[in-house]
């Protein structure tokens, strides 16, 4: 089996003011500073509905069956803290209809339960969305999968690079398999819309039945 992980890494203007403007941000090949937030074991520290999401061979599972369909997105969200500067290493695997997301500087909706909105690293298991930085219940499309984009105030974002080619980037993506590219970034400068820290959560998505397995959640607080 081919493993491969999905990486953010994300710094606050201010942070990311201090630090050569180098693009894609290199990730270090090694554990330093980083933190299992997710035992393997059970959903210690994981707040979600148990009808979508359970633990299974040491692999957080969110599935979604024909007796189960969604009306709504939802989440299981991390409780361990807020994610502000951050780097996120994790492995994920995605059915072919599935459609998911981890959320990262997010807050909970009012009124309804398991729902975030903020900033989403976008995951699903055809060849569409995959690699994009999506705002759920928010400006939506941030970055399509290959680009480097800045969002300023009231306006859409403008490309300003390239991580990559976006259909050469989706030959990364291993259907059924254990996934992670640098696949877009994007810089925030719509000081009313963005977040500088929130929650951090992983999707079910309205649709059909689907399922979507998470493993190996490090994180790094910078």
């Amino acid at each position: 089996m081919r493993r491969m992980l999905i990486v953010l890494v994300l710094l606050s203007t201010a942070a990311a003011a201090q630090q050569p403007r180098v693009f894609p941000v290199p990730a270090a090949d090694d554990g330093a500073g980083f933190v299992q937030i997710f035992d393997g074991k059970t959903l210690a520290g994981w707040e979600g509905d148990p009808k979508y999401w359970r633990v299974e061979d040491g692999v957080l599972v969110g599935e979604v069956t024909p007796d189960t369909i969604l009306k709504q997105n939802s989440f299981i969200i991390w409780r361990g803290g807020v994610t502000r500067d951050f780097e996120l290493k994790v492995d994920y695997r995605v059915s072919a209809v599935g459609n998911s997301g981890i959320n990262y500087r997010s807050v909970e909706v009012p009124g309804q339960q398991w729902a975030l909105k903020g900033y989403q690293a976008d995951i699903e298991g055809q060849d569409r969305w995959t690699g994009q930085v999506y705002e759920e219940r928010g400006r939506t499309f941030l970055a399509m999968r290959g680009q480097i984009t800045r969002a300023p105030a009231g306006r859409t974002p403008e490309i300003i690079g390239s991580v990559g080619d976006g259909q050469a980037l989706q030959a990364h993506v291993k259907k059924e398999d254990w996934n992670g590219h640098v696949m877009s970034q994007v810089v925030d400068d719509d000081a009313t819309a963005r977040r500088m820290d929130g929650l951090l959560g992983v999707q079910v998505h309205v649709g059909p039945p689907m399922k979507i397995e998470y493993r190996n959640f490090r994180l790094k607080m910078l």
